[in-house]
Formats: C-alpha cells, sequence, structure tokens
C-alpha cells in the first residue's frame, strides 16, 4: 500500500513538474528590462522563493518532531526530525545557489552580506551543525537529546529570515504578491502558486521515501545488534 502511494505520488509529481516547467518559460510573460539577462533571471524567482517556503516548512517540521520526541521520548519523531532536517537542507541550499545566480543580472554582485542573505547562511550552517551532530556522536538518548534541543533552538533563525526584509533596510527584494497595486500579474501569481505547490508535493514524496529508509535502517541496526548480544 505504501509503495502504491508513493508510486501515484512520483507520477503526480513528474507531471506537475513539466507542466510548471512549461509555466514558468512558456507561458508566463517576460518582464521589462533593460538587461536581458535580467529578463532570464527574474524567472529563477519560481524556484527560488518556493525552495525558501519549504526549507521553513521543513525546519519547522524539525521543531515539532523535537519538541514531540522530547515531550514522548518515541523514536518515529526523532526520525521524522531527521528526515526533515536533510529535505530543509537541500532546500535551503537551493535557496543559496539560486540567490546569487539571481542577484548577479539585477544586483551585479553574486553576494553581500545583506541581512536576508547572511541570515539564510546562518539557517543553513545550523542544520547543518544538527546532521554532523548525529553523524559524529553514537546513538543513542544522549545524541537524540541534544539534536532534539539543536532543532528546537535552530528554528529560531527562521522567522528572523522571514522577516529580516520587514525589520532592516536591506537589498534583497521585499515580497511580492499578488495585489491591487500590479505588484505581481495574475499569470506571474498563477504560475508561482502552482510552482509552490508542485514543490511541496516534492517535500511530502522526499520525507516519506526518507522517514521509510532511515525506519529501515534503525529495524537493521537492532537486528544486528541483537545477533552481535547472542
Amino acid at each position: 500500500m505504501r509503495s502504491k502511494i508513493d508510486k501515484i505520488l512520483l507520477i503526480i509529481l513528474l507531471i506537475a513538474f513539466s507542466v510548471s516547467i512549461y509555466l514558468i518559460f512558456q507561458w508566463v510573460p517576460q518582464i521589462k528590462a533593460s538587461n536581458p539577462a535580467e529578463q532570464i533571471a527574474q524567472r529563477i524567482f519560481y524556484f527560488h522563493v518556493p525552495s525558501a517556503w519549504l526549507g521553513f516548512l521543513a525546519f519547522f517540521i524539525v521543531f515539532c518532531g523535537s519538541v514531540a520526541y522530547l515531550a514522548t521520548r518515541k523514536r518515529k519523531y526523532e526520525l521524522i526530525s531527521v528526515a526533515s532536517a536533510e529535505i530543509g537542507v537541500l532546500f535551503i541550499s537551493l535557496v543559496l545557489i539560486t540567490g546569487p545566480i539571481w542577484a548577479k543580472p539585477v544586483w551585479g554582485i553574486w553576494w553581500t552580506w545583506d541581512v536576508r542573505l547572511t541570515s539564510s547562511l546562518i539557517l543553513w550552517l545550523i542544520y547543518v551543525a544538527f546532521l554532523m551532530l548525529r553523524r559524529y556522536l553514537p546513538d543513542g538518548s544522549k545524541r537524540a537529546n541534544l539534536s532534539a534541543v539543536v532543532g528546537i533552538i535552530g528554528f529560531t533563525d527562521v522567522p528572523i529570515v522571514y522577516y529580516s526584509i520587514r525589520w532592516w533596510e536591506t537589498q534583497h527584494p521585499k515580497a511580492v504578491m499578488a495585489s491591487s497595486d500590479g505588484s505581481l500579474a495574475a499569470p506571474m501569481f498563477f504560475a508561482f502558486m502552482f510552482s509552490l505547490a508542485t514543490f511541496t508535493l516534492l517535500y511530502v514524496y522526499l520525507i516519506r521515501k526518507r522517514y521509510q529508509l532511515l525506519t529501515l535502517e534503525d529495524t537493521l541496526n537492532k537486528q544486528f545488534k541483537e545477533m552481535e548480544i547472542l
């Protein structure tokens, strides 16, 4: 049953990505810009912003899973946190890669120590540290407790990243959504929301598969330990 659901999700995901690519590169109108490179780079928006949102969602799941683990000591919550942290690092890595590619034609530079950019890099480093902590500490309650604490504390950087463009003067552009002043045209808004839905589906698929693998790995490790005892 689980395998069937995953196959259905994968098929839907492939179709959704195909449609999303068409909307972004064929259907969405070209923006007006003097620099042709800026016109092309603007389409990165449909990958950059959804990646950021899904990174935030992934780290929120880490936060919830960490709180749930500390409250219940159930292994499944620990594994959910780990799976979501890995996927969150993947999405924020995409943010840090696509951001400079988008910024170069617009700002003329690949990187600047802007508050939004710096806090995003710190967020990435926090959850890389989370994964490294789990990698190098031996399995047990100490590792689970420490990683849960890091998962909870690390999430405090998410609202800092999100609100940084409101709290401080930054070079990073303000949040853009559809509005009465036409800040985001209807076709662009539709393509963005479709891309966001597609990335959300990707997150669901990845966390299901990663959790399954972690559960299987956990079961095999327990069996090996029992064999060693015998």
